[in-house]
């Protein structure tokens, strides 16, 4: 890889900013300071450092978001504050992307990253890759609810759904859910509620796959997936 290109990817600067370290001896490919912005390098097994500091190439980024209310998933939009304008300079470098959606008004485990190839594994309908989400229900949630969702209910334009695990954390004039689901409609879990007559007044999700939210992160905040976390979702196959 050419040094101005892994550089410049690493969020060092654009093209221009980066011959101009280079000019300033700011930049040493294994202990030797380097002025050539064409030089190729291999920065698996290079020590490429800029102003002392070594410069770690990582190709992909995958980022555990709380996603807060009001807030869209995608990465640009012309009237809302969207996910990506929620990370960091550099985190926003590597052009990555929420990797499915929730709504507006929904909170919780949002996975951001550029690895598309993750991204479709996790989205993918042949994987059937189950999601929780915790909800708060305007009525009475029952176990004729259970069964209906265990059946799969018909949502609005006629699609039945797969099977659902529903599990009532408190039955009252609001009541208390966790729902687990394996496909990703629009809107699903509020079609589904109001399949049966009712109402989600709060959707917040919980897991996909084996990503499970960080429940430190404050709404609005994210972190980098652990090796284990990202190990787990990676072998989403087996």
């Amino acid at each position: 890889m050419r040094l101005d290109k892994l550089l410049g990817n690493m969020g060092y600067g654009s093209r221009k900013e980066v011959k101009l370290l280079l000019k300033q001896k700011a930049v040493t490919v294994d202990g030797i300071v380097v002025k050539d912005a064409a030089m190729h390098v291999k920065p698996e097994v290079q020590h490429v450092s800029v102003f002392g500091e070594r410069v770690h190439y990582t190709e992909f980024i995958y980022l555990m978001m709380n996603k807060p209310p009001g807030v869209i998933s995608a990465t640009e939009d012309l009237h809302d504050k969207t996910v990506i304008d929620l990370l960091d300079p550099l985190a926003q470098h590597f052009k990555p992307f929420p990797v499915g959606r929730l709504d507006k008004d929904t909170e919780g485990l949002l996975l951001i990253t550029n690895d598309g190839q993750l991204s479709h594994n996790l989205l993918s309908p042949k994987k059937h890759v189950p999601k929780t989400y915790y909800a708060r229900i305007d009525g009475v949630v029952t176990e004729a609810d259970i069964e209906a969702f265990k059946n799969g209910v018909v949502l609005d334009d006629g699609y039945k759904t797969k099977p659902g695990e529903l599990v009532i954390l408190k039955s009252d004039t609001v009541s208390e859910i966790e729902l687990t689901i394996r496909e990703g409609k629009f809107h699903q879990v509020k079609r589904m509620f109001e399949a049966v007559d009712k109402k989600v007044v709060y959707l917040k999700r919980l897991s996909m796959g084996s990503l499970k939210l960080d429940e430190t992160l404050e709404l609005g905040d994210y972190r980098e997936l652990t090796e284990e976390e990202l190990a787990a979702s990676k072998n989403i196959n087996q």
